[in-house]
């Protein structure tokens, strides 16, 4: 997707605080900005994400230059964008790889018919890529070997409770995750009321006091970044590739580990739902390269095995 941003613009001071002036960016007419940033989204009632009914996407982020809030729309073709909060202009910056500026669909080559008409049908689909590590690793520790309503819920509980209130107009009930030294300092009983147990709060108190180190991965290629994220004891290969998918608009990191995608993706391709991780990888070897991707339109294709148990969504027990 080309993208270009019009020229950084000065800011205004309102009541002591800085407010950006809009900026917009070129963009693809068919961008579809629910499916590029959905990903990014932990649950109905994420704290940190809101869709509003005028066609806006708001998030929060705690960038390198603290606590920031962005709103996003597409207006006319163009992505229209205002951010708040000391870490406003790196939001801003950092909209066109957020909206798949990096991303190149191109690429992926259609070998089944599913696939084919899925593509076709869906061509507003971007990987976002937000730069951000923490972010996303955190909620996908929570997501280990729970239910996603359960890890949701823990989610929602530790951002409300120890993150800040998300800066500018945004939402009501918005917030900003908390920074890294605040979740090495989140009491035990703390996790236990947001049902968290004990591996899972060690895994992320280990990663937070190493952030610096495993932000760096964002700007790392795919193999590289989940090297360095799974140094740290209790992150495997499901976690760190739910992360960087994020974080580093992977369009290759395809996940593993999971309870229900080898399954979903071995009956897409091959009508075959006992599918382990090395029948997925081999079914999706001709897409490598776009692997992820592929797996992407294959949960969007609404093709899934039939039931035979009570429904689960797709990757609500997940491995490491």
């Amino acid at each position: 997707m080309a993208g270009r941003f019009a020229p950084r613009p000065t800011r205004t001071t309102v009541r002591g605080g800085h407010v950006p002036v809009p900026r917009s960016l070129d963009t693809a007419q068919d961008l579809d900005l629910g499916l590029t940033l959905g990903p990014l989204r932990r649950g109905p009632a994420d704290p940190t994400f809101r869709a509003t009914p005028d066609g806006s996407v708001w998030r929060t982020g705690r960038t390198p230059d603290g606590a920031g809030t962005l709103r996003v729309r597409i207006d006319g073709g163009r992505a229209a964008a205002e951010a708040w909060g000391p870490g406003a202009d790196w939001l801003l910056d950092r909209l066109p790889a957020l909206l798949g500026a990096e991303d190149d669909p191109a690429a992926f080559v259609p070998r089944h018919k599913l696939l084919l008409a899925t593509h076709r049908r869906r061509p507003g689909l971007r990987l976002t890529r937000t730069g951000l590590v923490l972010e996303s690793l955190i909620p996908s520790v929570l997501e280990q070997k729970v239910t996603t309503n359960e890890a949701y819920g823990s989610w929602r509980v530790l951002v409300r409770k120890f993150g800040e209130p998300a800066p500018g107009p945004a939402p009501e009930g918005m917030y900003v995750m908390p920074d890294a030294r605040t979740w090495t300092q989140i009491p035990s009983w703390e996790w236990h009321r947001a049902n968290v147990d004990g591996k899972r709060s060690a895994t992320i108190v280990r990663a937070a006091r190493v952030a610096a180190r495993l932000e760096e991965a964002a700007e790392m290629d795919g193999p590289a970044a989940r090297r360095r994220l799974e140094l740290i004891p209790g992150i495997g290969p499901w976690t760190s590739a739910e992360t960087i998918q994020r974080s580093n608009g992977a369009p290759d990191e395809v996940t593993t580990g999971d309870l229900h995608l080898p399954g979903i993706v071995g009956w897409a391709l091959a009508g075959d739902r006992t599918t382990d991780d090395d029948a997925m990888l081999e079914l999706l070897a001709p897409y490598a390269g776009q692997r992820h991707r592929a797996a992407r339109l294959i949960l969007l294709s609404g093709r899934v095995p039939p039931r035979r148990a009570p429904r689960m969504t797709p990757g609500d027990i997940a491995g490491l």
